[in-house]
């Protein structure tokens, strides 16, 4: 069935948008409605979106959730998604955290997903590859137009103003050094084989630390507990779920 739907139309009319559009319908149809009772994370970006995926995976863990991951800085085809939900469902998972790539966004893939969460790690075009920066911004027009029930934006971010437009239905939440952000960074500490952060949520003062190290690791630690207070997760589960990543093991 997958491999069937990730064939190419045979007719030239089934381009773009509408071929992806069609086959998630028929793979909605192949799994039946597996989605209604999950809540789905998407966290999208040009870079982190697997580290900061992990982080959420394994704070959910921590909170004895139980909660499925498909993280990749790669492509995601619609059948393997839906594969993927499909195991998630069967094996009784609450929630479903997925990357989204610009274009898996580009080709519909995530077509009427039903969001929960949907974060912005960043935007940086010199990363992309074959997409212009406008056709990556309307790429990611795509999966917050999808109407998330929350919102999590990067406020450090030199395109913010550009995202800011996005607001979840229920909150829109925001992280960084800047003195606006919901969750502010007030405190950074790089190591040789790791980072330490000070974070300032709503007042309440608490330090993140991981295995990985650089600059970005704290802008991604800050991500990973800014979605979790959003999900009223404690602040000791945010800790340690975040300390308990385990970098040699990032799935993508």
């Amino acid at each position: 069935m997958d491999n069937n739907l990730d064939q190419k139309p045979t007719t030239s009319k089934l381009t773009g948008s509408r071929a992806g559009r069609i086959k998630v319908r028929l793979l909605k149809t192949y799994y039946g409605n597996i989605l209604k009772d999950m809540r789905i994370i998407c966290i999208t970006g040009t870079t982190g979106k697997s580290v900061v995926a992990h982080y959420v995976y394994h704070i959910l863990k921590e909170a004895n959730e139980k909660v499925a991951i498909l993280a990749s800085e790669d492509e995601i085809k619609v059948g393997t998604l839906y594969k993927f939900f499909s195991d998630a469902w069967k094996a009784g998972a609450d929630y479903c955290i997925i990357t989204t790539p610009a274009h898996s966004l580009k080709k519909d893939v995530f077509y009427q997903l039903p969001v929960y969460l949907a974060a912005l790690t960043d935007y940086v075009p010199s990363k992309l590859s074959d997409l212009t920066p406008e056709e990556y911004a309307a790429a990611e027009n795509t999966l917050f137009s999808l109407n998330p029930e929350y919102v999590v934006l990067n406020r450090d971010d030199s395109n913010f103003l550009e995202f800011s437009k996005f607001k979840g239905k229920q909150g829109t939440a925001t992280y960084g050094s800047d003195h606006y952000s919901d969750t502010k960074i007030e405190r950074r500490t790089l190591y040789r084989k790791g980072s330490e952060a000070t974070l300032n949520i709503e007042g309440h003062h608490f330090s993140v630390a991981s295995f990985l190290t650089g600059e970005p690791n704290i802008s991604y630690m800050a991500a990973a507990a800014t979605i979790a207070h959003l999900m009223h997760i404690s602040e000791d589960q945010i800790v340690n779920g975040i300390s308990n990543f385990d970098p040699d093991h990032i799935a993508g």
